[in-house]
C-alpha cells in the first residue's frame, strides 16, 4: 500500500523550491529545466506527496486550527448513504435521560470507529453541514484533537469554534468557565475529531476536565467522536457516565470503491467510457485498496494526472521507496522539525520515526506462519491481516472484524480448530446461513470463550440474523458466551444441551428477544449479564414453582440493566422455599427495570445488592433465623420503595457495612426494632452511609450507629438547611466519623453547626453546593478541606491572601477552595 502512503510531493517540493529561488536568488542556468524534468520523471515521489497532502486534507490537522468543513464534494459520500442516515437519525432521536441524576444527563454520545482513511471525518463533515442539523442545534462545535492531546488546546479550540476568535485565557479554570458560559442552557452538537489514546488513565483524567463544563448544556445535546480505537469511545462514555454507543465505519464494497476511484481518476473527462482499457486497469487497482475511500481518492488523483495506459500500469504494479528518500521528503514537507537541543539531526529523527512505523506494521507474509500459536496485537492490527485463516494453530483471536472482501470473510475460521478464545464482529457482513456455516464453530473442540457481535442495531434483516446465529452453534465445551446487538428472537440457546457447560453469559442490545433461554437450568452458570433487552418480561420461563426447583443453582453474579419490560423473575410465579432461588448468588445489580417485582426473599448468600429504578416496594428477607451475609446495600432512584425492613432484622444484619439510600421519595420506614433487639441493644455496624434526605437519619436503626466512618449527603435539590434533630444526630457519631461529603445540594445554604464537635473528622468535601456562603466552625482534628464549584462569596471569605474568615480554617493543613470544577 506504499503507492498511496504519501502523494505528489513533487508538485509541492518543486513549487516551493521554484518560489524560493525566484524570490531569493533568481533563476540559475538550467535550474528551471532540471526542476521541470524532476516534476515529470518522478511519479513515485509524486504519489508519495499527493497521498500525504490528501491525508492532511482528510485529517485536516493544523497545529493551531480546528478542522473546517467548507464546501464538500458530493462524490465523497459514495457508498456512505446508509452511514450518514444512521448518524442523522441518531441526532434526531429524542433524549430519554432527562430524569436521571447523572451530571451529564443532558448529553448523548456516539463514536464513529474505523481505520484511517475510511472517511470518518468526511462523513461527519457532511452531517455537520446539513441545514437540518444547523436548525436542530443552538450551537455547533468542531474540534480536531489528533494524537498530541492537549486539554487546554482542546477547550481553546472549542471556544474558537464558538466565538470565531482565538482567546488568550491562561488558566484551565478560566477556560472552563468561559466554555460553561457559552454553552449554558443551549443545545449543542460537539464533534471531537480524530481522538487517539496514549495512556488510558491520564487521558481519562484530562477528558474529565475538558468535558465537565458541557454538563451545563441543554437536554438533547450530542457528542460525535471519530477515532480508530474502540477504547476511545469506551473511555469517553465512562467519563460522561453513558453506555458505549459505537458505529463502526468499515471499508467500501468493491463496486462502491471503484465508483469512487473512477470519479477522481476521470474527473473533468467528458466521456469516461472512451477509456475502456483504463477502466479495466482501474478495476484491478481497486482490488488492492481494501475498500479504503482515502486510498481510492488518492490513487484516483494520481491516475488523473496522466490518462496513459503505461502510467496506469505502473501504478497497478506498485512502486518501492527507499527509507532515506522518504525521510528527506518528510523533512521537505515540514513533517519533521529541528529539535531544540541539536543533539539529533532531522535525518536521525526521521529515521527513528521510520523505524518505529516499521516495527508497528505486520510482516506482509504473517499469514504464512501456519504454526503460530500466540499473537499479541491490537484489534486494529489483527483486522489488517488478510487470510488470517492460514494461521491454523492460533489459539487466541479476541476479535475478528468481518468484511465483505476476500480474506476477511467468516470462512477464514473454517480450519482454525485450535482456537480457545474467539470474537467475531460485524456479523451483518455475513450474507447468508451457508456462509455462516462455513466457520464450522461446532467443530472447534477447544473453544472456551466466544463473542458474537453485530456492529449496530439499525436497519437489519431479522431473518438473516436468525439464520446466521443458528449456523454459529459452538461446541458443547464452551464456557463463556457474549452476544451483542443480535436482532433476532429465536436462538439456539433454547437447546439446553448446547449450553449446559456455560459459566458466563452476557447478552447486550438484543432488542427483539422476548423470551430468554432456560438459563436457570444451567448447572455451572456463575455469571449472567443482561443489558438493553426491552421486550423481555421474565428472567426464567421454565420454572415450576411447585417443584423443588433450584433456579440458577451456581449463579454468583447477576447484572440486569435496562430491561424496561421485565415484570417478574419467573413466568408462572414461584412458590419455592427459601434458598431455592439463586442459592449461591453473591452480587446482584438491577438498573432501570421499573416494572420488576421484588424477589420472594433475598438469596441466602447475597453480599452485595445494588438497585436503581426498579419496581420494588420493599426488601424481603429469608424467614429463617440464619445470619444475613449482606455487606453492601445500595438503593437509589427507586420511587416505589416505601420500606426497607432493616430494623426488623438488625440482629441478623451484623455484616452490613455500606448503605446507600438516595432519591427514594416515598420511603417512610426502615422498619421497627423488635423487643428482643431493643433489650439486647443491637445496632447496625455501618462504616459508610450515603443519603439524599437527612430525615432518613432519624429512622430506626440509623438513630444509633456509633461505628460510622464515612457519611455522604448528596443529590437533593430541595434541602435548604438541616433540621435541629439532624443537627443533634451528628453528635452521636462525633467519635467515629472521619470523612464527610456534601455533594449536589442545589439549595443548601448552611451546614450543621454541630460539625465543630466531630472530634474524629479528618476530611471534609463540599462539591456543587452553590448557595453555601459560609462554613460553620470546624473541628481541630480536620486534616483536609476541599470545596469545589462553590459560591464566589465563600471563596472570597476564605481565600488565603486576605480572606475575612481565613483564620477560622487556618488550622487545616490541606485546603482547596474553587468556584470551578
Amino acid at each position: 500500500m506504499a503507492e498511496w502512503f504519501v502523494g505528489p510531493i513533487m508538485d509541492k517540493i518543486i513549487n516551493s523550491c521554484s518560489d524560493y529561488l525566484e524570490e531569493q536568488v533568481g533563476w540559475q542556468t538550467g535550474m528551471k529545466k532540471e526542476l521541470e524534468s524532476l516534476r515529470e520523471n518522478h511519479p513515485k515521489i509524486k504519489a508519495i506527496v499527493f497521498a500525504a497532502k490528501q491525508e492532511q486534507q482528510e485529517q485536516q490537522r493544523e497545529l493551531s486550527e480546528a478542522r473546517e468543513t467548507g464546501s464538500l464534494p458530493t462524490n465523497d459520500l459514495i457508498g456512505r448513504g446508509e452511514a450518514m442516515e444512521f448518524v442523522m437519525q441518531w441526532l434526531r432521536k429524542p433524549s430519554n435521560e432527562s430524569r436521571t441524576t447523572s451530571r451529564y444527563r443532558n448529553i448523548s454520545l456516539l463514536s464513529i470507529v474505523g481505520h484511517g482513511g475510511m472517511g470518518k471525518t468526511t462523513l461527519l463533515q457532511h452531517v455537520y453541514e446539513e441545514d437540518e442539523i444547523t436548525k436542530e442545534f443552538d450551537l455547533k462545535i468542531w474540534v480536531c484533537v489528533s494524537n498530541n492531546f492537549d486539554l487546554k488546546k482542546v477547550i481553546v479550540d472549542m471556544l474558537e469554534s464558538l466565538k470565531k476568535e482565538r482567546l488568550r485565557l491562561e488558566t484551565l479554570e478560566a477556560l472552563q468557565d468561559s466554555l460553561r458560559t457559552e454553552i449554558m442552557s443551549k443545545k449543542f452538537l460537539l464533534v471531537l475529531d480524530d481522538i487517539w489514546e496514549n495512556d488510558e488513565k491520564q487521558d481519562k483524567s484530562k477528558w474529565e476536565k475538558v468535558l465537565v463544563p458541557l454538563a451545563y448544556g441543554k437536554i438533547g445535546s450530542r457528542i460525535l467522536v471519530t477515532t480508530r480505537m474502540d477504547s476511545v469511545g469506551m473511555m469517553i462514555a465512562k467519563v460522561i457516565q453513558k453506555k458505549t454507543e459505537i458505529f463502526r465505519l468499515g471499508g467500501l464494497v468493491e463496486d462502491q470503491c471503484l465508483q469512487l476511484l473512477n470519479s477522481h481518476a476521470f474527473a473533468d473527462v467528458e466521456n469516461p467510457n472512451d477509456y475502456k482499457r483504463l477502466r479495466s486497469i482501474a478495476g484491478e487497482i481497486v482490488k488492492k485498496l481494501l475498500g479504503s475511500p482515502l486510498a481510492a481518492k488518492v490513487i484516483g488523483g494520481v491516475l488523473n494526472d496522466n490518462l496513459d495506459e503505461r502510467h496506469w500500469t505502473k501504478v497497478l504494479n506498485n512502486y518501492e521507496f527507499r527509507k532515506d528518500d522518504l525521510v528527506r521528503m518528510w523533512i521537505a514537507l515540514g513533517f519533521i522539525q529541528q529539535p531544540h537541543d541539536q543533539e539529533w539531526s532531522m535525518e536521525d529523527i526521521g529515521g527513528r520515526h521510520f523505524d518505529d512505523l516499521n516495527d508497528n506494521f505486520l510482516p506482509s507474509d504473517i499469514n504464512n506462519l501456519s504454526n503460530l500459536r500466540y499473537m499479541k496485537l491490537s484489534e486494529n492490527c489483527i483486522s489488517l491481516i488478510c487470510g488470517i485463516g492460514k494461521l491454523k494453530s492460533l489459539q487466541k483471536l479476541n476479535m475478528f472484524h468481518l468484511r465483505d472482501v476476500s480474506g476477511y470473510r467468516i470462512g477464514e475460521l473454517e480450519n482454525m480448530n485450535d482456537l480457545c478464545i474467539l470474537g467475531i464482529n460485524c456479523l451483518e457482513n455475513v450474507k447468508d446461513a451457508e456462509e455462516a456455516c462455513s466457520a464450522k464453530l461446532c467443530t472447534k473442540r477447544r473453544l472456551a470463550n466466544l463473542t458474537l457481535c453485530w456492529s449496530n442495531t439499525a436497519s437489519r434483516n431479522i431473518d438473516l440474523d436468525e439464520n446466521v446465529l443458528d449456523n454459529l452453534q459452538p461446541p458443547k465445551c464452551l464456557r463463556n458466551l457474549i452476544i451483542k446487538r443480535y436482532m433476532g428472537s429465536a436462538i439456539w440457546m433454547n437447546n439446553i444441551n448446547l449450553i449446559s457447560n456455560l459459566e458466563k453469559i452476557q447478552l447486550m442490545d438484543c432488542l427483539e428477544c422476548e423470551i430468554l433461554p432456560p438459563f436457570g437450568q444451567l448447572p455451572f452458570l456463575k455469571i449472567l449479564e443482561l443489558f438493553d433487552m426491552p421486550k423481555v418480561k421474565w428472567l426464567e420461563s421454565n420454572c415450576n414453582g411447585n417443584d423443588q426447583y433450584r433456579a440458577f443453582p451456581l449463579l454468583e453474579y447477576l447484572h440486569i440493566g435496562r430491561l424496561e419490560a421485565l415484570e417478574d423473575w419467573f413466568e408462572a410465579g414461584v412458590a419455592a422455599e427459601d434458598g431455592c432461588l439463586f442459592p449461591c448468588l453473591i452480587k446482584l445489580l438491577l438498573r432501570n427495570c421499573p416494572k420488576l417485582k421484588e424477589l420472594p426473599s433475598l438469596p441466602p448468600k447475597l453480599k452485595s445488592l445494588d438497585m436503581e429504578n426498579t419496581g420494588w416496594t420493599t426488601l424481603n428477607f429469608c424467614s429463617n433465623s440464619n445470619p444475613i451475609p449482606l455487606e453492601k446495600l445500595e438503593v437509589y432512584n427507586c420511587p416505589n420503595i416505601t420500606s426497607l425492613l432493616l430494623a426488623d432484622e438488625i440482629a441478623r444484619l451484623a455484616a452490613l457495612r455500606d448503605l446507600r439510600i438516595t432519591n427514594c421519595p416515598n420511603l417512610i420506614s426502615l422498619g421497627r426494632y423488635r423487643q428482643v433487639e431493643t433489650s439486647n441493644n443491637c445496632h447496625l455496624m455501618l462504616s459508610d452511609l450515603s443519603i439524599s434526605d437527612p430525615s432518613v437519619l432519624l429512622m430506626e436503626p440509623l438513630t444509633s450507629i456509633a461505628s460510622l466512618k464515612g457519611l455522604y449527603i448528596m443529590y437533593n435539590d430541595e434541602l435548604v438547611s438541616f433540621p435541629n434533630e439532624a443537627e443533634q444526630w451528628f453528635l452521636k457519631v462525633r467519635s467515629s466519623l472521619s470523612e464527610l461529603h456534601f455533594e449536589y445540594l442545589k439549595s443548601l445554604q448552611s451546614l450543621p453547626s454541630s460539625l465543630e464537635s466531630l472530634s474524629s473528622l479528618q476530611q471534609l468535601y463540599i462539591y456543587k453546593v452553590p448557595m453555601l456562603r459560609e462554613l460553620p466552625n470546624l473541628p481541630p482534628s480536620l486534616k483536609g478541606l476541599k470545596v469545589r464549584k462553590c459560591h464566589l462569596e465563600l471563596k472570597e471569605r476564605y481565600r488565603e491572601d486576605g480572606g475575612s474568615d481565613r483564620h477560622k480554617i487556618a488550622h487545616i493543613p490541606r485546603i482547596y477552595i474553587s468556584t470551578e470544577y
